[in-house]
């Protein structure tokens, strides 16, 4: 497999620190607030990355943490009176639903900051054996200049990363690109105790703590594969490297990967620019795995520009998989197509090449419709095809619901259940040979843009499609 790795901006081979095994870890979302695209988009391309690594017969341990302590997190607790608990805690449950709506499994391991505060200590000690900290008024910082690699992980120049920490300019600091590891409490914040005072740890710190203590091993302090969104490269994976590299003396990850940014019709999402796109409310127009879809279309490193245009047009590709679906009407399969097992793979094995690996899916869905076209009976394709499918929902994470409830989507509740009175009522018109009763709820249902279809297990709808 290859692998764009951000640190030598190119594609390498991928080759595990310990063969057959991969540890990956991707900075999970700080939760104070419900999940927007740009979670979307990164938790559905490293999830692709742990599907494709499984696929290609790797045993993946995968961590994705939850900031459950951050400045947002405080915030936000004045600002509504509830616990540290009681905000973590809902918009844990929220993230988790909404990651599910789209198809994004739970990681392996899911650590929260505030249960790694003994960790994270020990972590700032070893950082003052090294002389690689320092306190002033308001906490403990890590000095950057004891790094000899600081800003090879990013790219950036010495003055362009000054000009962003001053930003936030304590003149304490040794250099203003110094970043806290723990911050002492104000009254009234969350704080623990430490050797240098009641605080709380800092941003960066977490993550390289959390790491050592789940995933590292005795063998190496690195991982194979660190992830996250673009919008992370700098400062704070700058500054895990770093704090990290000065800690072990060894570089955190081989390998990292980062997914592009999310705009909405061309801007940057965010929420400074009033523009942020909740996952929630995209959920309430769209089904997960039609959103799913959308944002798997585009390569994981390019941004993308989110607009309903776009996500129409990717929903019409995957219905042609659901009415092929639909349309073999088998429910077990056979051997997979070794072939298209083959193309989607070394697509994928390609640092992820999305677009490659769906044209093949393309090609498997109009190949199969012309051999049924000629063969309409044809089992032995049939199963095969139902196996290629669910091979698709393996690696992909499409394709698993059944035809007539994916066709459903778009359909409130209150005209769900108006559709299956009438259902029920045309029903019970057959059973007492009223068939022009009958036909006139067919007709009804068709006015209202519904198709039924009569089978052996009762009468199924959808929505009739453009």
């Amino acid at each position: 497999m290859l692998i764009y790795n951000t640190a030598t901006r190119k594609k390498e081979e991928f080759i595990p620190l310990e063969e057959g095994k991969v540890r990956i870890y991707v900075c999970g979302p700080t939760v104070y607030d419900d999940a927007h695209l740009g979670h979307a988009r990164s938790s559905i391309a490293f999830d692709l990355l742990r599907r494709t690594l499984t696929a290609l017969k790797h045993r993946v341990t995968f961590v994705k943490n939850f900031t459950d302590i951050d400045d947002k997190i405080i915030k936000k607790m004045q600002e509504t009176g509830k616990s540290m608990d009681e905000i973590v805690g809902y918009y844990i449950r929220r993230y988790k639903e909404d990651m599910h709506a789209i198809g994004v499994e739970d990681a392996d391991i899911e650590p929260k900051a505030t249960e790694s505060i003994d960790d994270i200590i020990a972590f700032i000690e070893h950082l003052f054996d090294r002389e690689c900290a320092y306190v002033i008024s308001d906490g403990v910082y890590f000095d950057t200049a004891k790094d000899p690699e600081y800003l090879s992980l990013s790219h950036r120049h010495v003055d362009e990363a000054q000009n962003i920490a001053r930003v936030e300019e304590n003149r304490e600091k040794h250099d203003p690109k110094d970043f806290a590891l723990w911050k002492f409490s104000k009254a009234g914040e969350p704080a623990y105790p430490s050797p240098w005072g009641e605080g709380r740890p800092g941003w960066h710190i977490e993550c390289s703590a959390m790491i050592k203590k789940h995933i590292a091993t005795d063998k190496a302090w690195q991982i194979d594969i660190h992830g996250g969104g673009a919008d992370l490269l700098f400062p704070h994976h700058e500054n895990e490297a770093a704090q990290s590299f000065c800690e072990s003396g060894q570089h955190l990850a081989k390998y990292w990967m980062h997914n592009g940014f999310v705009q909405i019709d061309g801007e940057k999402m965010s929420k400074s620019l009033g523009n942020s796109f909740f996952l929630k409310d995209a959920l309430r127009v769209y089904d997960g795995e039609v959103l799913r879809f959308y944002l798997l279309s585009t390569h994981y490193r390019a941004n993308f520009n989110f607009n309903e245009e776009d996500l129409k047009a990717s929903k019409k590709r995957l219905d042609k998989l659901y009415r092929l679906k639909k349309r073999i009407a088998v429910t077990s399969g056979s051997a997979v197509d070794k072939t298209f097992k083959a193309k989607v793979l070394d697509a994928l094995a390609d640092d992820l090449n999305i677009s490659q690996a769906l044209a093949a899916v393309d090609e498997m869905i109009q190949t199969a419709n012309e051999k049924l076209d000629t063969n309409p009976k044809d089992k032995a394709l049939k199963k095969e095809t139902f196996s290629n499918i669910a091979f698709l929902h393996e690696v992909l994470g499409i394709g698993a619901q059944e035809p007539h409830i994916y066709f459903q989507q778009g359909i409130d509740e209150a005209t769900k259940a108006k559709i299956e009175a009438l259902i029920e009522k045309r029903t019970e018109a057959k059973k007492v040979k009223d068939f022009a009763a009958s036909d006139a709820i067919r007709d009804e249902l068709t006015a209202m843009g519904i198709q039924i279809m009569d089978t052996p297990q009762g009468t199924l709808w959808e929505k009739i499609t453009e």
